[in-house]
């Protein structure tokens, strides 16, 4: 491919492997880039004159210098697969464990040895899939939990998540990728159910029932006499039709017998459990 033409493809970009690939010495593309006032962004890299530093581009420049071996991964891969609006601040990159890449300004390196499932090609470079980049970016983020119930709602299966981490443990990382799966699964219910009694033990509140019989469902928190309803979702019921619709038909079962409905998520719990407990305060203040 002429190198015009990899400038237009790559936003600006053109590495020397592949000018040399192209037919076109290193040294001639050194000399080019100088004469027209190319930006060197990493080693054997150039941004040519006329073209903005846009995320993309530093995603895809890193990669560039580091190869085909490399994988872009972490929150720089949630946001080259649309899962995140702006790259990261460095850019991780994931190498073999025996290689051994000087580390660049504005790059983060991570070695280890990455399985084929792990491995997926997108617009020319290569970074971790879908599974492995939502569970290395769920425990780097500071909101992880929240961006994981995101990926969970629309770009990944919790089974496809369960099976990369299984390919990762005892990678770093792995023991919070754990922990943030075992809210995601079926059993989640549970234990933000427990969460849920702890906070309202702790605040004093007097008065609720757990799994409390109604119809033929039961409520995961009840307030019986002020017919206050609360359920906690775990984030299972995203990706699992059928208990979306009975949780569904349980809450239209409620609200037509003149209860008062409040759902949670896990999320909500562990984030703003004030805010959880503010809003149980008002609904039972108007309930009286």
């Amino acid at each position: 491919m002429p190198i015009d033409d990899l400038l237009r493809r790559q936003g600006g970009l053109v590495s020397v492997a592949q000018a040399r690939e192209n037919g076109v010495a290193p040294r001639t593309l050194q000399q080019r880039a100088r004469s027209a006032g190319w930006a060197r962004l990493h080693p054997g890299v150039y941004l040519a004159a006329g073209h903005r530093l846009t995320d993309e581009v530093r995603v895809r420049a890193a990669w560039l210098w580091a190869g085909p071996e490399a994988a872009v991964s972490g929150p720089a891969a949630a946001y080259w697969l649309g899962m995140l609006p702006s790259a990261p601040d460095p850019v991780e990159l994931t190498v073999p464990a025996r290689t051994k890449p000087r580390a660049q300004p504005g790059v983060r390196i991570r070695r280890r040895d990455l399985s084929h499932l792990d491995r997926i090609g997108q617009r020319d470079i290569w970074l971790t899939g879908a599974a492995l980049t939502v569970l290395d970016t769920a425990v780097t983020l500071p909101d992880g939990a929240a961006f994981l119930d995101r990926a969970l709602q629309r770009h990944i299966s919790f089974a496809a998540l369960h099976h990369a981490h299984c390919r990762a443990i005892g990678r770093r990382g792995s023991p919070r990728a754990g922990k943030l799966l075992t809210a995601a699964a079926d059993r989640a219910g549970s234990v933000a159910e427990r969460l849920l009694v702890r906070l309202l033990r702790e605040a004093g509140m007097r008065g609720w029932r757990v799994d409390h019989p109604f119809q033929e469902f039961r409520i995961d928190i009840a307030f019986p006499a002020h017919r206050l309803a609360i359920e906690v979702d775990g984030w299972a019921w995203h990706v699992d039709p059928a208990r979306f619709r009975a949780d569904r038909r349980k809450g239209n079962a409620l609200v037509t017998q003149g209860w008062t409905l409040l759902r949670f998520t896990w999320h909500d719990l562990t984030t703003d459990p004030q805010a959880v407990l503010a809003t149980i305060h008002a609904a039972l203040a108007r309930a009286a």
